[in-house]
């Protein structure tokens, strides 16, 4: 039997489950979550709200799944969409217009206005002109190797850049902006329902305030959202990701505390700044507070706190990291392969990068396989071991973004290994993945 998206809910807040993932898996149909308010869960979730001249869509969802999410909203409800909100511009939250527009046009109505804020323009634009870059990128992050960037978006119809009200047949919608995530998010307020839709300023798991491959975050910006949220005095939050949290106090709590998660790592990331500590140093002198990392909303399941001590010292501190032989390095692989002269060769390395690895020492195994496969590049051996070391230490990781990344190096060197490349190996391990479930 199917678990109802608000007894997840229930499950999650009585500690009878642990969220295994940004995506919940076992909630896969649409349910009506409030009155007038239908959830369509997906990788972005999306919302519809019912007024008396049709329906509003908070957040669409991503292409790959835009029919299921036109067949879900009108089995519900088949009134006309008359506008669509995206909370922000990433392609898990604008990808499912098309059938409703192709909809409207074959009823004769007008296509759903589509409201979202100004920077969602801008972000577009620079999606085209870095569609290679985010091809890779997230093929690596998702471990997806059929994945292409798409080049074309659904445009939105008014953008607006501090405010806007959608306000239609009975329905009130407040849209406000604030930077966090992205610097064109925008959070939506039900002030007569007291219920919020904070896009993903609110995830269910660690903030995406760090992420390795993507642009600036903003968790100061971020933080300060999370606390005029909470005084707003929500009685249900539904966010784009994870599951809805259910009841005034909880959602005060849950956007209170992961206000102070972002708070504590600017804080203690600026100390260090202020100290003149170095980057590698501060990564490894900040920590979460106990009590925070218990919460089950704050398990870095996608994000981690040291992804974004690294984006704290970006926006603050600038790329210089401290180091000065980073200032202005030598290639990757004349350091190597100096590297493994003075060790007695690359083998030396790679041998011991393997030994650290098998006794948990996972960071600096990494490093010596590293320099290994850089400095002998088309040796089976080295990349024998380069490829163990790296399935070892992304066995250990829970963060998709890390689990991600190193998974990609072990097929590079699955890769020479086969004489074909990274996006041959990870295809073939997708589906032996999929042959084993």
């Amino acid at each position: 039997m199917t678990t109802s998206i608000l007894q997840l809910t229930a499950e999650m807040w009585t500690g009878r489950r642990e969220p295994a993932s940004l995506l919940e898996p076992t909630m896969t149909k649409a349910e009506e979550i409030a009155d007038g308010v239908l959830m369509v869960p997906g990788f972005g979730h999306a919302f519809a709200l019912r007024h008396a001249h049709g329906l509003v869509l908070f957040d669409t969802g991503v292409k790959l799944l835009a029919e299921g999410l036109h067949q879900q909203v009108t089995a519900w409800d088949s009134g006309p969409l008359t506008h669509a909100v995206y909370s922000h511009g990433h392609v898990d939250h604008v990808g499912g217009l098309e059938h409703f527009d192709s909809d409207a046009e074959a009823r004769g109505l007008p296509r759903p206005e589509v409201v979202a804020h100004e920077n969602v323009l801008a972000r577009f634009g620079r999606y085209a002109d870095t569609q290679g870059y985010n091809t890779v990128i997230n093929r690596r992050q998702f471990r997806r190797p059929d994945l292409v960037w798409p080049a074309e978006f659904r445009q939105p119809d008014v953008t607006f850049a501090d405010t806007h009200v959608i306000e239609t047949g009975g329905l009130r919608l407040e849209l406000t902006h604030h930077r966090g995530e992205t610097d064109d998010h925008v959070v939506g307020w039900l002030p007569d329902r007291k219920i919020l839709l904070p896009g993903d300023l609110f995830l269910g798991v660690a903030p995406n305030a760090g992420n390795p491959q993507k642009v600036q975050r903003y968790p100061v910006d971020w933080a300060a959202a999370l606390r005029w949220m909470a005084s707003l005095g929500a009685e249900l939050m539904l966010g784009s990701h994870g599951v809805p949290v259910v009841g005034a106090d909880h959602v005060r709590e849950a956007l209170q505390n992961t206000a102070r998660y972002l708070e504590t790592l600017v804080d203690q990331t600026l100390a260090c700044l202020n100290d003149g500590a170095t980057l590698t140093e501060t990564l490894h002198r900040v920590r979460v507070p106990d009590d925070l990392a218990a919460l089950h909303y704050l398990q870095p399941l996608y994000d981690e706190p040291e992804f974004i001590v690294r984006n704290v010292w970006r926006q603050f501190g600038g790329w210089y990291d401290g180091n000065p032989a980073h200032l202005k390095p030598a290639t990757d692989e004349a350091l190597a392969t100096e590297l493994a002269a003075l060790s007695g060769g690359a083998q030396i390395l790679a041998d011991r990068a393997l030994e650290l690895a098998r006794a948990g020492s996972h960071r600096l195994a990494c490093h010596l396989a590293q320099f290994a496969g850089d400095a002998a590049p088309d040796d089976r051996a080295v990349h024998t071991a380069r490829a163990e070391v790296y399935a070892l230490r992304a066995a250990q990781e829970r963060g998709t973004m890390s689990d991600g990344i190193f998974t990609w190096a072990e097929a590079e060197s699955r890769g020479v290994l086969a004489g074909t490349d990274a996006m041959t190996e990870l295809t073939r391990s997708v589906v032996r993945g999929h042959q084993d479930t």
